[in-house]
């Protein structure tokens, strides 16, 4: 094995490095990366990491994902199970502040072209139908009984009430809903927050994007997915809102003020975590759980929005859905661990589930290929559709990257960008861009972020997930 100029970290393979345990480390950091994309890691992975590596009841290690960069308490591309039975924790900075952030991916069954020829009404069409930015608020308010359903019902709960179709909830993550939700245990104020903003895509990196398959690299994946060359997809990138990052708030705050009492104490104070087994520990996953639900159904009204603005310009657009799936979770899984398979808790935190083929938990229609793996990128360069494998089980709790990962924060970006400026440049190459605020195109420049591409090929040459297809933007609607 080779070294790299960073202390304690080892060559595993071309695309896998490990840092072994040292000081209060109890596993190793397993790290997926090209040698390129680990020498520009913030220094910070690691040391969040190795603190993420001493948390009680950590089996194997903590891995880090390729487009892993600074996070609160975890590294965002952090993976990490604890097991119950052996004191593991439950950690609301293991998760994170917009719990289920995640993205889906529907067909519109239409060439690229043809959306590309009416993209100036459609882009206009779904800005003014879809809310997006700060403070954005949706056409539904919920009263205290439906925001108890919804909680409960997830993506369901939205195709009750019209939101959508039924056969969306087949391909959803949880089928649309997360057993387990206990919205008694999330706050007035996280519910306070969340009544006017069903339905709304929010602000920051979130978004919903119109793209072109511009190459299919796995034929086999690409035909049970439904995913055809030349066509055009759409992508909606958005979590649980204002109650997601209540509900975090509230739990860090809980989880730090008993950690000091009882402990046990974390290396980190953003790392305050709970018994997963104490009362604390399983009041947080009954809320965390009610976010998911939230999260669900907020991407399946956005769904239906965008299906109504579809039809206004497009109407012969049929938007179907590919999948849905999560990228800041914990959920109980059964892996294997030694000789046997025993449930794990899975924090995924800016990282996404890749369950190979065969998976029980999978859509039919998927079970052959994997579980499609949905990696944003950013709104000038592409985004990739991948799959499950299943070597990725044994590599990393059936986990994969989520995206392209910042490679800056967002004040330099704004302080390098301009917004006007990295709008008109990408309206010069058709690539067209709706935002409520110009400071947050500047925020998202495309320039703020990874290379897409390399952090997808350290996935797909590690084992994690492979590459199904290439989706380049047509247009996109930000916050």
């Amino acid at each position: 094995m080779t070294t790299l100029e960073i202390p304690g970290v080892a060559r595993r393979s071309e695309f896998i490095w490990e840092m072994h345990p040292r000081g209060a480390m109890t596993v190793p950091v397993v790290l997926f990366a090209t040698e390129s994309l680990m020498r520009s890691m913030d220094a910070k992975v690691f040391e969040q990491a190795a603190n993420v590596a001493s948390l009680p009841g950590i089996v194997d290690a903590c891995y880090v994902m390729p487009d892993a960069h600074w996070g609160y308490g975890f590294p965002i591309g952090g993976v990490a199970a604890f097991d119950a039975k052996r004191g593991g924790v439950v950690s609301a900075g293991g998760v994170g502040f917009d719990i289920s952030c995640g993205v889906r991916a529907l067909r519109t069954g239409l060439d690229a072209e043809k959306v590309a020829a009416s993209a100036e009404k459609l882009v206009e069409e779904l800005f003014r139908t879809i809310p997006a930015g700060v403070g954005s608020e949706g056409r539904l308010r919920l009263d205290d009984a439906q925001m108890e359903a919804m909680l409960v019902g997830g993506a369901r709960w939205a195709v009750e009430r019209g939101h959508g179709r039924p056969e969306d909830l087949e391909f959803i993550e949880e089928r649309g809903c997360m057993a387990g939700a206990r919205p008694g245990e999330v706050s007035l104020q996280a519910k306070k927050r969340q009544r006017p903003e069903m339905g709304t895509l929010g602000s920051g990196n979130h978004y919903l994007e119109v793209q072109r398959v511009a190459y299919v690299l796995d034929e086999d994946a690409a035909a049970a997915y439904g995913i055809v060359k030349g066509q055009a997809l759409v992508s909606i990138h958005c979590g649980s809102r204002g109650l997601g990052h209540q509900i975090g708030t509230d739990f860090l705050m809980r989880m730090a003020a008993e950690s000091a009492r009882r402990g046990p104490r974390p290396p980190d104070r953003e790392l305050a975590c709970a018994p997963i087994d104490s009362d604390l520990g399983q009041s947080y996953l009954g809320a965390m759980r009610a976010a998911v639900n939230c999260a669900l159904a907020n991407r399946q009204m956005l769904t239906h929005l965008a299906r109504m603005a579809f039809a206004a310009v497009l109407p012969e657009a049929d938007l179907s859905l590919i999948y849905d799936v999560s990228h800041n979770t914990c959920k109980v899984e059964t892996h294997g661990v030694g000789k046997h398979s025993r449930p794990l808790h899975v924090h995924r935190k800016g990282a996404t589930r890749a369950f190979g083929p065969g998976h029980p938990d999978l859509p039919e229609a998927y079970r052959a290929v994997g579980q499609p793996v949905l990696i944003g990128g950013t709104m000038g360069t592409a985004s990739y559709v991948l799959a499950g494998t299943k070597q990725s089980e044994a590599l990393a709790w059936s986990s994969a990257c989520h995206g392209a990962g910042r490679a800056m924060s967002r004040h330099e970006a704004a302080r390098r960008w301009s917004g006007r400026r990295v709008a008109a440049d990408l309206a010069a190459r058709g690539i067209l861009i709706r935002s409520a605020s110009l400071r947050g195109v500047a925020e998202e420049a495309p320039g703020a972020y990874k290379d897409v591409t390399a952090v997808v090929e350290a996935a797909d040459r590690a084992g994690l997930a492979r590459a199904v297809a290439r989706l380049e933007p047509i247009l996109c609607v930000k916050g």
